[in-house]
């Protein structure tokens, strides 16, 4: 029994630990976040019940718990309401908290009855949940059989893992540090490109922006694990992908505003504010680099709601020197408020457009010009 029964060198239990921790972070991120949380894909029920039952035996989590208190932090992000933010409780105690913070959140029935709505609702899950110390307990003894003492160890990592780097690293780390591909109502970003210990988990940014996607890479050179095996999931006719982020489609050849427009500006906001940052300030503030202060450039492309009082009152003390960067930044915020209409009808919707189209070409700026000239070409499917 010191040995246990497979007499594994310590590399191979190294190896052993690694993959089994790597299962358990794939049955969150494709069952419970992607699957379940988020509807983006379905699962066969085999595939669904191996999640469940893993899941069980590795963290004691269940399906209900898991996916109402990941839907609230969606709905309450930042705020006092969401069961882990570092921006309202602090990075410290969601990074070394967080399994605390989900226990604590696991005990609101509130949320687990508005938010956990559509979870398995069977007899086996009934069971997880009764008996969830259960599972962990027989984990404990499958490990020390097949491995002898060190199981226990073993068993100490595999229970430490989704603690550690779901609850703490992507829940905190996750909204405080790394870069961002768009500018989300939100903290989020993506910490690392290459995440293999995270399964994709680690590009946050992406996911809060596509909160829908069974794919959370979005960049060509972003790694995501889990999408590799939804892939082949679906190929082995295991899995259906019901959304993918959305992509700007450009038709050269279509130079009007219509409700194609509108429809594809509207999907694609996040993209389209991405673009306008890239094509339209920052060839600007190349420009004028000689002239600005060193912390224009982030609060000219963050979003306007993660801006605060003090950084506002800064980035307007700014602009009042630099005529043309203030040109363009208000038009940057007057073509977000076209889609921040949520009573406007379609057609007050495709007058904005047009006129900011309008305005945009007449303001003497090229980038901005360009930038309007190709709104106007964006269509919600490829051409034929």
């Amino acid at each position: 029994m010191i040995h246990g029964l497979l007499h594994f060198s310590f590399w191979e239990m190294v190896l052993t630990t690694l993959v089994m921790t790597q299962i358990t972070v794939i049955s969150v991120t494709i069952y419970l976040h992607r699957c379940q949380a988020h509807r983006a894909l379905e699962l066969h029920s085999s595939i669904s019940h191996f999640f469940r039952f893993w899941l069980w035996l590795t963290t004691g989590m269940t399906t209900k718990a898991w996916t109402a208190i990941h839907r609230k932090h969606h709905a309450k992000c930042e705020t006092a309401e969401d069961p882990h933010s570092p921006v309202a409780m602090g990075i410290k105690t969601v990074l070394f908290n967080g399994a605390e913070l989900y226990r604590k959140e696991k005990q609101n029935k509130e949320t687990l009855e508005r938010y956990g709505q559509g979870t398995p609702d069977d007899f086996m899950e009934d069971f997880y949940v009764k008996h969830s110390m259960l599972g962990l307990g027989i984990m404990l003894a499958l490990d020390i059989i097949l491995f002898g003492l060190p199981g226990i160890t073993i068993w100490a990592v595999q229970m430490m893992w989704i603690p550690f780097f779901a609850a703490g690293v992507i829940n905190g780390i996750g909204h405080y540090f790394g870069y961002r591909n768009f500018e989300c109502p939100d903290a989020a970003r993506n910490i690392i490109p290459f995440g293999f210990l995270l399964s994709g988990e680690e590009l946050h940014n992406n996911h809060h922006t596509f909160g829908s996607s069974a794919k959370l890479s979005y960049k060509w050179w972003e790694f995501d694990l889990g999408w590799g095996i939804i892939k082949i999931f679906s190929f082995l006719g295991l899995a259906k992908v019901k959304k993918l982020p959305p992509k700007l489609i450009s038709n050269p050849s279509k130079q009007t505003i219509d409700g194609e427009t509108l429809k594809a500006v509207l999907l694609n906001r996040f993209n389209i504010m991405s673009n306008y940052s890239k094509d339209v300030i920052l060839p600007l503030l190349k420009k004028e680099k000689n002239k600005i202060d060193s912390g224009l450039k982030d609060l000219l492309i963050r979003e306007k709601s993660l801006i605060d009082q003090l950084e506002h009152k800064k980035l307007v003390f700014l602009l009042q020197k630099q005529k043309m960067l203030n040109l363009v930044y208000q038009y940057k915020l007057s073509l977000q408020d076209i889609w921040s209409r949520t009573s406007a009808t379609q057609k007050e919707l495709l007058d904005a457009l047009h006129q900011w189209c309008k305005s945009a070409e007449e303001s003497g700026i090229e980038g901005l010009k360009h930038f309007a000239q190709r709104i106007k070409s964006y269509v919600t499917h490829p051409v034929s």
